[in-house]
Order: C-alpha cells, then structure tokens, then sequence
C-alpha cells in the first residue's frame, strides 16, 4: 500500500481555498503532533506584545521551525488548531498567517476558537498542529 494524504472538499460542504474541509492519511509513514506554539523567540521573550499579527508570525515561525526538526514542511500539514483571544482581530491574524499557508496547494483542514485566555496574560493567538509525512 503507498502512503498518501487525500484533502477532500465533499460536495454539501463549502469550498473555502483557505482550508480543507478533511484530510485523511493512508498507509506508512510519520504522524507528527506539534503542541501549542506561543509568540515566543528562541529566547523565550515574547514578541509582538499587544499585536497579533505580529504574534502570528512569530508563532508560525516557531511552527515552521517544529516543522522542519522532523523534516516536515507545511506542506505536510492535515489539521491546524488555532486558539485567539476573544476580542483580537481574526483578519490581521490570518493575513500574517497567509505568508506561511497562502501559497499552499491543499491546506490542512482547520478549527478557529476565541478563548477567553492563553497560558501567559500576553499571549493573544496558539497554534497546535497535525502533519503527515508519507515514506518514500
């Protein structure tokens, strides 16, 4: 059996270019769970204070970084969970985002929440992740 990932957009659902309505993997390879990623840099500050798209990038950065150490790509992503908090603009956030996810063929399937707070008072959006990476 060859390993695929399959992003299916069944009809009776809307077509949204910005996400998968589901995505499902078949056969070997390597599922990776990325926990919570936080606007924070390699030195642990936390970047972006009060802006969230700032906060975004920095958390897709950290993302990306996740991505790579297991040689994935966000073009490898299934499933994106994205926590803001309640009261941030959702627009300025998802425009940082889309330097990341824009340009991809079949973005992961996607679930946006507004909470009321993040582990740290500074924090305004999290970002956990799902990827799959088919053997060669």
């Amino acid at each position: 059996m060859s390993s695929q990932v399959q992003h299916i957009n069944p009809d009776g659902l809307s077509k949204n270019p910005a996400f998968s309505q589901v995505v499902t993997t078949h056969g070997n390879g390597k599922t990776i769970y990325v926990g919570g990623q936080d606007a924070v840099n390699a030195q642990g500050e936390i970047v972006g204070k009060g802006d969230i798209g700032v906060q975004t990038a920095q958390v897709m950065e950290n993302l990306q970084t996740a991505l790579w150490a297991c040689g994935a790509t966000f073009e490898d992503l299934v499933k994106l969970t994205i926590y803001i908090v309640q009261g941030q603009d959702l627009y300025h956030g998802f425009q940082a985002s889309q330097k990341y996810l824009g340009h991809l063929k079949n973005p992961p399937a996607i679930s946006g929440l507004f909470v009321s707070a993040l582990a740290r008072p500074d924090f305004l959006v999290e970002v956990e992740a799902v990827a799959f990476v088919p053997e060669a």
